[in-house]
């Protein structure tokens, strides 16, 4: 392909989008390139860049199998190139491109009406929650810069930077002077900063500034939380962009030896923005509000329902509603039985109110009771226990999926992590459900963010400030409030406990050993773990919910269900 061949510039303004695509929505993600564009243009930028394979969304997964869909995506790409005509700012797009050498990852700089280069990935990644390998072809050779006005381009597409496949050196050896990099790097706790250590390196290593451009949105389970930033050639932060906000900001950047961080005949930025990143708190739950409003809203949700039990869980599950969707959109309804205390009534009105959304109370005395008298025979001689128990969860499971079918509402579950890794979950009761905002978050994670949320009202969030989770949910002591008196610690050991050696095994992979040199009981870890392993058939049918740690249940950890192994 014909490459432009203007003459150098000293001054280069590079527009970076970090915006929310939509998978499979090719129209709707043209006209959000279009309109950055448009952005870009009157910011006065040279150059747009977008995100990995923004035209499709990311991840697409087995849509890229499908010729319509590939020919869709290339057709809108080169319907963007036309418009570039005007003489405004070139853009660089990720798409999935259909070539000779088989189905890419790729990128495609437009520029003067045309698509001027396109550059496939090379590094593929296949491990957590990546799966590369079994839909795209790496690219059949290492990708050299594109002449952009003059201006010599690096572009490695995401895992060509995390890899070792030394891409970033074979750009720089090449003769690229900046290098730009889309990305589609999911949140987890702690990303921002192991992203600028890998870009660190590549700098190091290259002597070349880097841009990184990450794209932002929720995508099932995955949220991708933008933080776009670069670093400059003297290894010093030439901007950052905010985190779990769309944007377009223009970066200028000049090749003069006389500017500071500059080296020899290099480029710096001179100007960009420097946005505050979130604690870790205030991160996650952004993360999960996110996550559950774009899982709502992409899905074509008009509200939602969830079960208001007076507990921490659906206490903060509905805060998290309200902040995504507004009061207006969300409906709490509380489902007593005779062991439904008092105080776990008083709260969840507290809360719901709190909060401002639709609160309903229906009581669940008849239909268990009618599940019980419809097994009584067939039961005739046993003890009641567990069973018994489960009646009450699956009795309020169908209620919430009622409502869901009469009013077109996504029933929200809200089991945290915890529970989900030892099996202290119902199937077809509180598992039911659409979408799962705290299905990452272990249970001190759950009352951590509770805290934060008291005392914090995050960016973009719907809901009012104050104490919208009754100090009263947050103290007491955690209940399924399935039988008389009963607690959560009963029969499991208390939560900072539990939750450490669960970290242990789940996001560490510890053997038994090790998590015991850390002061747990033998006997416990091991009663832990074989609990962990009997509940991933349990696992595999719940809801999809927002990541956040390193390891999530789902696209991180694929255990066997049928799995005898215990480390003795």
């Amino acid at each position: 392909m014909s490459l432009m061949t203007n003459a150098a510039p000293d001054t280069l303004r590079i527009a970076v989008a970090q915006l929310n695509p939509t998978v499979g929505d090719v129209p709707g993600n043209l006209a959000k390139a279009r309109e950055a564009r448009a952005d870009a243009a009157r910011q006065g930028a040279d150059l747009l860049l977008l995100t990995e394979l923004f035209i499709a969304g990311y991840p697409p997964e087995d849509l890229v199998l499908k010729p319509a869909f590939l020919a869709a995506c290339e057709r809108a790409v080169r319907d963007l190139a036309e418009d570039t005509a005007d003489g405004g700012p070139g853009v660089i797009i990720g798409t999935p491109l259909k070539r000779e050498s088989g189905v890419h990852n790729s990128v495609m700089v437009l520029d003067g009406g045309k698509v001027v280069a396109e550059r496939h990935k090379v590094d593929l990644p296949n491990y957590g929650e990546f799966d590369e390998k079994r839909v795209f072809q790496a690219g059949p050779s290492m990708p050299g810069p594109v002449n952009f006005r003059g201006v010599r381009l690096g572009i490695p597409v995401c895992e060509d930077i995390w890899g070792e496949l030394d891409v970033c050196e074979t750009l720089a050896e090449s003769g690229a002077e900046i290098l730009l990099v889309p990305n589609g790097s999911p949140y987890y706790r702690g990303k921002v900063e192991v992203r600028q250590q890998i870009v660190l390196v590549q700098v190091i290593e290259t002597g070349l500034p880097i841009i990184y451009a990450n794209m932002l949105g929720g995508q099932d389970e995955l949220v991708f939380d933008g933080a776009s930033f670069a670093i400059q050639s003297d290894k010093s932060l030439a901007f950052q962009m905010s985190q779990f906000e769309e944007a377009v900001a223009v970066t200028t950047w000049r090749k003069d030896e006389g500017v500071a961080g500059a080296e020899a005949g290099g480029w710096v930025c001179t100007g960009g923005p420097m946005a505050i990143i979130p604690e870790k708190e205030e991160a996650d739950y952004r993360a999960c509000m996110l996550g559950l409003r774009d899982y709502v809203n992409k899905n074509g949700f008009r509200n939602v329902v969830l079960g208001m039990s007076g507990g921490v869980d659906s206490a903060l599950c509905a805060a998290l509603a309200v902040d995504a969707l507004g009061e207006e959109r969300v409906r709490a309804v509380m489902m007593p039985y005779r062991y439904t205390s008092k105080e776990s009534l008083r709260d969840a009105e507290a809360c719901a109110r709190a909060l401002g959304c639709r609160y309903d109370i229906v009581p669940i005395h008849e239909p268990v009771e009618g599940f019980r008298n419809a097994l009584g025979q067939l039961f005739e001689g046993t003890e009641e226990g567990i069973t018994e128990e489960n009646l009450q969860s699956r009795a309020r499971g169908t209620l919430l999926m009622a409502i869901s079918n009469k009013f077109g509402s996504m029933v929200v579950t809200t089991g945290n992590k915890s529970e989900m890794s030892v099996g202290y979950a119902t199937l077809y009761g509180d598992m039911n459900g659409g979408f799962n905002p705290i299905k990452d978050l272990y249970k001190m994670q759950v009352y951590a963010l509770c805290r934060w949320r008291n005392e914090h009202v995050p960016p973009t969030a719907l809901g009012p400030s104050g104490e919208v989770i009754p100090s009263s949910i947050i103290d007491k002591a955690p209940s399924a409030e399935l039988r008389e008196n009963q607690t959560d610690q009963d029969s499991l050991p208390p939560y900072p406990v539990l939750d450490d050696i669960l970290e242990c095994l789940v996001e560490n992979e510890m053997g038994v050993d090790e998590i015991v040199a850390r002061g747990h009981d033998r006997a416990l870890v091991h009663r832990v773990e074989h609990l962990l392993y009997v509940a991933e058939y349990k696992r595999r049918q719940a809801a999809p919910g927002v990541k956040i740690t390193r390891k999530n249940f789902g696209r991180d950890r694929r255990y066997p269900i049928t799995n005898k192994f215990r480390d003795r």
